[in-house]
């Protein structure tokens, strides 16, 4: 009887225990992983989502870029992280959805392998290239790569990223031959166009749109099936190439078995900094579209586009070894 009773109470205060580690969540920094570099589209909402969720849950949210791999890497090292709540990664449509695809084989399962949180935004890419090119729209410029096969060079973020997959159906759907070039982020790539090193880029609005506006790089299309309210003079690039579309997105995730009631919690927060009249503007200024959704549906969201985008990666040809 007497072990009985105290077998109950080692229970039962097992079960305070874990409650009120729970609870006393968060009791220390948490970071978030993010697989590009420093400037680049995905770093820029991840500190303005950081600086939020800091301010509403009491703690330092602090990012760590550890690009490579289109996101493969900060990934990786997320799933394989302690699935305490204090590992979470701002992961994208590469990461979670093209990779599978694209990749032989990836250190880690999109399905399995996280515990989704919230889908944070859709953002579109912005088709730009150098003043030197001679083309004032999207039909010039078709014209010109195919009577220059081989001689203009795209850049992106890396291999197998939303910005090598863009050029990649380009050239799949607009009959043309640009040649890849792949950056450790988009922020190295956006600075070698600016330099007149490649000479074109499908690059996250927000990493390009200051310089086309300053006159310094020329804008001819945007991927999504709409315009963009901040360039809404520029086409869509379905405008011209009907079926033309990569809309890409991001997301917060943690390790699997991370506890519910953190990802719940954490869910509640981003959900309320995604709705604020700050966050929300802030986005907007680099041309993203806030969601915001439960961690069920956000699961959902992923199985449907590796289906997506598995389709979007066989059409353009596209491969990374």
């Amino acid at each position: 009887m007497r072990r009985t009773m105290t077998l109950a109470l080692t229970l039962v205060m097992s079960l305070v225990a874990a409650a009120q580690a729970q609870t006393a969540w968060p009791a220390k920094p948490i970071k978030i992983m993010v697989g590009y570099a420093p400037g680049g589209s995905t770093d820029v909402t991840a500190r303005i989502i950081a600086q939020a969720l800091s301010e509403r849950l009491g703690q330092p949210v602090i990012i760590e870029n550890r690009p490579g791999a289109a996101g493969n890497i900060a990934a990786d090292a997320t799933a394989k992280a302690d699935p305490d709540g204090y590992t979470l990664t701002l992961a994208t449509s590469s990461t979670m959805a093209a990779n599978a695809s694209l990749y032989k084989s990836l250190p880690f399962d999109a399905q399995t392998d996280f515990a989704p949180i919230t889908l944070t935004a859709f953002i579109p890419n912005l088709l730009v290239v150098t003043p030197s090119v001679p083309a004032n729209n999207l039909k010039e410029f078709i014209a010109y790569a195919k009577a220059n096969p081989g001689q203009l060079n795209f850049g992106s973020a890396g291999n197998g990223s939303s910005q090598h997959l863009s050029g990649e159906l380009f050239n799949s759907l607009a009959g043309v031959r640009m040649m890849h070039v792949a950056y450790r982020g988009g922020a190295p790539a956006v600075n070698d166009l600016l330099g007149g090193q490649i000479q074109a880029i499908f690059a996250p609005l927000v990493e390009v749109i200051e310089q086309v506006r300053a006159g310094k790089l020329r804008a001819l299309g945007i991927t999504t099936m709409k315009r963009s309210q901040l360039l809404p003079d520029i086409p869509t690039i379905a405008e011209t190439l009907p079926g033309y579309e990569i809309r890409l997105w991001n997301g917060l995730m943690a390790p699997a078995k991370t506890p519910p009631e953190i990802v719940d919690r954490i869910n509640r927060v981003a959900i309320d900094v995604l709705r604020s009249e700050e966050v929300k503007a802030k986005l907007a200024e680099q041309g993203s579209e806030p969601v915001g959704n439960s961690p069920a549906e956000f699961k959902a969201f992923i199985a449907g586009e590796l289906v997506k985008w598995k389709r979007l990666v066989e059409i353009s040809g596209a491969s990374v070894q």
